[in-house]
């Protein structure tokens, strides 16, 4: 894997082992920063189900001033502190350790400007996530990865919201990013 622009565009960065980590690919990866370019520069960043931090690290390449990394799995904590640590980020970042779902419930509405999500699939992780998110938006802007088949969208908590100021899906393939902006 490798970060793919920015400051530290082209610098290559360890994959977990093992098989209980799914990496998002470059192809994703650089479509989903290209529809966040405007809103990273200067942006705090929460990447939740972190793995090897290649979504959070992509994004502080490409100007965000923050990013808080959720991992509970040892083998991606260990790779995500290697990549820190070989990258020279570690003033840039946090690294938590904890399940994210329960992390979110500490945390007060627009603590980050933005949050990445890349939940296991098949788990209905990415729709607790948003139900997280429509109970207390911890972010401004959420953005979560899943199967394209998923509607993750359809969660009651967020129907009963008082309208979001934006969902957006795109689809690359078999993936999905669904983007969900808070009402101002």
């Amino acid at each position: 894997m490798r970060i793919i622009a920015g400051r530290w565009g082209g610098r290559t960065i360890r994959a977990p082992t093992g098989d209980r980590t799914r990496p998002t690919t470059d192809r994703v990866r650089e479509a989903w920063m290209s529809a966040l370019q405007h809103d990273l520069p200067g942006a705090t960043v929460l990447d939740l189900f972190a793995g090897s931090g290649a979504l959070g690290l992509e994004a502080l390449s490409r100007g965000a001033a923050h990013v808080t990394f959720v991992e509970r799995a040892a083998a991606p904590l260990r790779a995500l502190q290697q990549n820190v640590d070989a990258l020279g980020a570690a003033d840039d970042v946090e690294i938590v350790k904890a399940e994210a779902l329960r992390w979110l419930e500490t945390q007060p509405a627009y603590a980050f400007d933005v949050a990445l999500a890349d939940p296991p699939y098949d788990t209905g992780e990415a729709q607790r996530l948003v139900a997280a998110w429509a109970g207390v938006p911890f972010a401004r802007l959420l953005c979560v990865e899943h199967r394209a088949r998923d509607v993750i969208t359809a969660v009651p908590a967020l129907a009963a919201l008082a309208a979001p100021a934006g969902v957006r899906t795109r689809r690359y393939g078999d993936t999905a990013l669904t983007f969900i902006t808070a009402a101002a």
